[in-house]
């Protein structure tokens, strides 16, 4: 069963208890009303009625009674030892006759009785009363009635309307309780109806149109709706992270291959040269000695390529599991000192600059120094290896409660359509690789780092004039506790 078809039952079932209760609440109103008068009349006539002086075969009792709005009064009188029955005139005109009570049960049937003589029915209030017959006290029965054929109409009447009327309002309910049901219940329709397409499909972009109030429905939806939003944010980053993933295998595999299939060239040259007979080499010993020498540089250089390779790529691994550094309060002139002073000893081509570094003294930044010293010499690397002729310099600038170390070149530039792109993993901006020697993977640890120690990059370069790099941190204003 439905929850609609649910509800509508709850609601219709109540619904009918409550009329069932209110009906019989107003024919119990009614009923006791319209009797409760009867029962007042009948017995203040009781006490009226009484018979003749003196007892003979033609005495009546009088007086002969009547009601208001038309409405007669019976009366009879029955007298038990004499087994006489004296009756009202109206009575005898319509040879009307009640049923005596035994004298033995007269006591235990005194009081309202409701019977029905000829078909009509009678409303009857009967009690012992004593009668004095010739100065002898004696044992009789009056009875009281009036006929109660409109009441008992009037009754049935609303009995029939109550009914009737109940059982309309209740189907009349239970049909519209349905359709407001369904209504109401027409959204959680569309929450299925979007379930079963992100079930039977991948298409998350799909949202559940509302414009109804924001009540329990209109809530649910809405986290309906953010729910899917999230999923498909989740669903879009897990296919980067696939693609990414992919792009990353590629290109790891690319790097790798030519240092292994260098090496594996340089490994069957010397195995040929070592294999063959002195009579059957052409090349001198000399020269197979200085061949020899190179092979095993070339070899010596592509697996320091690779471990260089190697190290960066669990560098990266160890980002990508959320893995960080312990940090403490760094000065900043020292060791923008010492990284000035290794850097010095770096392979290069360009003139190498260091601005004033004074500025620095007894300021501090909160970070871990190792990695912030590897993060510039990969910085100043990168730029010895794209400024083959002019000048490469590191300096540092202040603004607000940051300081900027600035690493700036004038070598060969980048266009700028290739800035967003030069942090990504294998990223290289020069069109061919092997064209500068690298990897592609500095600068994605460099800005790892960077994130790291909540700091920032900013990158100015132009196609042939070089390129600046000003790597943005947070000052730590409080001195480091001795």
């Amino acid at each position: 069963m439905s929850i609609r078809l649910r509800l509508t039952a709850w609601y219709s079932g109540i619904l009918a208890i409550m009329l069932l209760a209110l009906s019989a609440l107003i024919y119990g109103f009614v009923y006791i009303n319209t009797y409760g008068d009867l029962k007042d009349r009948l017995k203040e006539q009781s006490n009226q009625v009484q018979l003749k002086t003196g007892l003979n075969y033609d005495g009546t009792l009088q007086p002969i009674l009547g009601g208001p709005a038309g409405q007669s009064l019976f009366a009879q009188m029955y007298i038990y030892d004499l087994n006489k029955l004296i009756p009202s005139p109206n009575m005898t005109e319509i040879n009307l006759e009640f049923k005596i009570p035994a004298k033995e049960s007269l006591n235990s049937q005194q009081g309202f009785q409701q019977a029905s003589y000829g078909g009509n029915p009678f409303l009857i209030y009967q009690k012992a009363v004593p009668v004095n017959v010739n100065n002898s006290s004696m044992l009789a029965v009056l009875q009281v009635a009036v006929y109660t054929g409109e009441q008992v109409t009037l009754l049935n009447r609303l009995k029939n309307i109550l009914l009737a009327g109940s059982f309309a309002t209740l189907l009349a309910a239970f049909t519209f309780g349905l359709f407001l049901a369904r209504k109401a219940m027409s959204p959680i329709g569309k929450v299925i109806e979007a379930a079963n397409g992100i079930q039977t499909g991948t298409d998350l972009s799909s949202r559940i149109e509302y414009d109804g109030p924001q009540d329990e429905i209109g809530r649910l939806i809405d986290t309906v709706n953010n729910m899917l939003g999230r999923m498909e944010g989740f669903y879009t980053g897990l296919e980067e992270a696939y693609a990414t993933q992919r792009r990353f295998v590629s290109d790891a595999s690319h790097e790798l291959r030519t240092p292994l299939t260098t090496i594996r060239g340089n490994i069957d040259l010397l195995q040929k040269i070592w294999e063959m007979e002195p009579d059957d080499s052409r090349m001198t010993e000399a020269e197979i000695r200085q061949l020899s020498i190179e092979s095993v540089k070339d070899i010596a250089d592509e697996s320091k390529r690779m471990s260089r390779l190697v190290a960066d790529m669990l560098s990266l691994a160890r980002a990508d599991t959320g893995r960080t550094f312990d940090i403490e309060p760094v000065a900043l002139e020292p060791m923008m000192t010492e990284v000035a002073r290794r850097a010095s000893f770096l392979p290069r081509q360009a003139e190498w600059s260091v601005g004033e570094m004074g500025q620095l003294n007894g300021k501090y930044i909160l970070g871990n120094k190792d990695y912030l010293q590897q993060m510039l010499f990969i910085f100043i690397d990168n730029a010895f290896k794209y400024t083959p002729a002019g000048e490469v310099t590191l300096d540092a600038v202040f603004y607000q409660n940051q300081v900027g170390i600035r690493i700036s070149d004038t070598g060969i530039g980048m266009d700028k359509d290739e800035v967003p792109h030069i942090f990504d993993r294998f990223y290289r901006a020069d069109e061919s690789r092997g064209i500068t020697e690298g990897i592609g993977l500095g600068l994605s640890i460099a800005k790892w780092i960077i994130d790291e120690h909540g700091g920032s990059v900013e990158v100015v370069t132009r196609q042939g004039e070089g390129t600046t790099f000003v790597i943005w941190m947070p000052l730590l204003f409080a001195p480091p506790l001795e």
